[in-house]
């Protein structure tokens, strides 16, 4: 496992292009926050998780339990879960809004999650978070 990639994965580098297409500045991989969210819009204290389906536990057909060692794999994936759910319950306390954006979420292409973004950094800045 230590071949698999934690960032600049292919779904993750999408929705940063559209992102950045859509006009939004952001960073990386913020190291500073719980979870590390894979971008990060400070202007709106919005933390975006772009995840992948087998390694996150989605539950869509791309998400299924490998036939070798399923014990070890439904472990490590629940693991995996709980970590998520932490992480998103530490940024909420610390006035961050976040997202998921699902690796199959993307299959369609990345308008639909674009839009689903605006709209939340629209509420938040409508509660004072946006400079």
């Amino acid at each position: 496992m230590a071949a698999i990639r934690s960032r600049n994965t292919k779904p993750e580098i999408a929705v940063r292009r559209a992102l950045h297409a859509a006009g939004y500045r952001f960073r990386v991989d913020s190291r500073h926050l719980p979870g590390r969210p894979d971008i990060v819009l400070p202007r709106y204290r919005l933390a975006v998780f772009v995840h992948g389906c087998f390694w996150h536990g989605h539950g869509c057909r791309r998400d299924h339990i490998p036939s070798t060692n399923p014990d070890y794999w439904r472990a490590k994936l629940d693991r995996n879960r709980r970590r998520d759910r932490r992480a998103r319950e530490a940024l909420r306390a610390m006035g961050w809004a976040t997202a998921t954006v699902w690796e199959c979420s993307l299959a369609s292409g990345t308008g639909r999650v674009i839009a689903r973004l605006e709209r939340l950094r629209a509420t938040q800045a409508a509660q004072g978070c946006a400079s």
